[in-house]
Formats: structure tokens, C-alpha cells, sequence
């Protein structure tokens, strides 16, 4: 089974290509250079590590909450291979990504992913023996309802972190922060998961598979007056 697998939520562009039981993983601080840089970036990861793209069985794609432009990058190119190459997209929401990257094992999960505005997006997860759980949905909340929903004693990542670790440490009891290795979404959980949603034949299409925002005033087009 041969995967290429990215996420393009963040500031760093994530990429990751597993053949069989190799894991070939990148990671490219882009900053607003994504555009210029993505397809270029996987076409140089499929060469270095001997794959065409026709050989690929699988692709996949971090879904977000995060960048809304970063998301919109990431899945159009996805989806573009995909439908040229009539192959299968997995569609992986970030905040498991993120999750599963914190290797966590007896307590609360909370990824939290800075949304602007004084607002998070965040959800909750817990190991129950080896597979990840989500115990709460994808919200988006202002960070005075982010304190009182995390539950004492969770641990909390992402790049919401660095904003607001005083409000963190001071309103959540118990509470533990990553440090900034953990706070954006790396390659080996992306493909883990990847692997779990191909072995669970969680595929989508090109067509089918739909981009996690959860901040509706972000994707509205809004209708000057006066103009059709």
C-alpha cells in the first residue's frame, strides 16, 4: 500500500508518504509561499523516494480547522491528483491529526488551534487502549468558553498555546501544555491515521470530500449592493 498523505492547516506544510511499512516524512515551514511551493515540494518527495505519482494507491489530506487559504491549497491539490489519477482521497480532520500526534495515554486530549479573533478551535480525545477516541465534537469557542468546557488535568497542544498559556494554566486545573514540537501537525500521526482510515475503508472521492471550517464568516462571499 503506497500513500502520499499532507496537511496544509498551519504555517508548516506536512507531507508524508508511506510504502508498506516505510514512513518518508517532510516538513516545510512555507509561511505565505504555499501556493508556489506545494506542487513542486511533492513532486521532489515522490522522486527522492522512487514513486510516480500513477503509483500511489491512496491520497490523503489534513481537512483542517486551521488556514482557510493553507486548507483550500491543500485539498484543491489533492483532489486535482486525485481526480486525474481516479484514486481514493482520505479526508482527515487536523484536530485528530494533532491528537494523535501527543501520545497521551492517560489523560484528556485538547488539541487547541488558534482561530483569530480571541477564538479557538478545539476538541477533546482519549486513548482507549491503542486507538484514539474523540470524546467531544469540533468546536470553535472563545477562549472564556474554552477554559470552562477543558476538564481539569487535560493536555493541551497547538499553536493556541503561545497566546494564551497564562489564561490556560490559570483557568484549567491541573492543566498540562505541550511544548512547541506538538503544536503543529507532523508527519508520522498524519499517516498513521491515513493507514487506519484505508484499513477502515474510509475513502472519499475528488468530488465527495469537503474541508472542515467551522467559521462560517470566513467562507461567505459576501454580495456588494449594487452589483449582480
Amino acid at each position: 500500500m503506497k500513500i502520499l498523505a499532507i496537511d496544509t492547516s498551519s504555517q508548516f506544510f506536512c507531507l508524508a508518504i508511506s510504502i508498506g511499512e516505510q514512513v518518508y516524512e517532510f516538513r516545510l515551514e512555507t509561511g505565505r509561499k504555499l501556493s508556489g511551493l506545494i506542487t513542486i515540494a511533492i513532486a521532489r518527495a515522490l522522486e527522492a523516494v522512487g514513486l510516480k505519482p500513477q503509483d500511489l494507491d491512496y491520497f490523503a489530506c489534513g481537512l483542517g480547522p486551521g488556514s482557510f487559504t493553507g486548507i483550500r491549497i491543500g485539498l484543491s491539490t489533492i483532489k486535482g491528483l486525485a481526480w486525474a489519477l481516479k484514486k481514493p482521497v482520505l479526508g482527515i480532520p487536523t484536530l485528530d491529526i494533532l491528537a494523535a500526534g501527543a501520545n497521551q495515554r492517560e489523560t484528556m486530549i485538547v488539541p487547541a488551534v488558534d482561530a483569530r479573533r480571541n477564538l479557538i478551535y478545539c476538541s477533546g480525545y482519549r486513548f482507549q487502549g491503542s486507538a484514539l477516541k474523540r470524546l467531544m465534537p469540533y468546536m470553535l469557542l472563545s477562549t472564556e468558553e474554552f477554559y470552562r468546557k477543558v476538564k481539569p488535568r487535560s493536555v493541551i497542544l497547538g499553536d493556541a498555546v503561545q497566546l494564551y498559556r497564562q489564561g490556560i494554566l490559570k483557568n484549567i486545573k491541573g492543566a498540562q501544555i505541550l511544548d512547541k514540537d506538538y503544536w503543529y501537525p507532523r508527519p508520522r500521526p498524519l499517516i498513521a491515521l491515513a493507514k487506519e482510515y484505508a484499513a477502515g475503508g474510509k475513502f472519499s472521492t475528488a468530488l465527495k470530500v469537503k474541508p472542515i471550517y467551522l467559521y462560517p464568516k470566513e467562507c461567505q462571499v459576501r454580495r456588494v449592493e449594487g452589483r449582480e
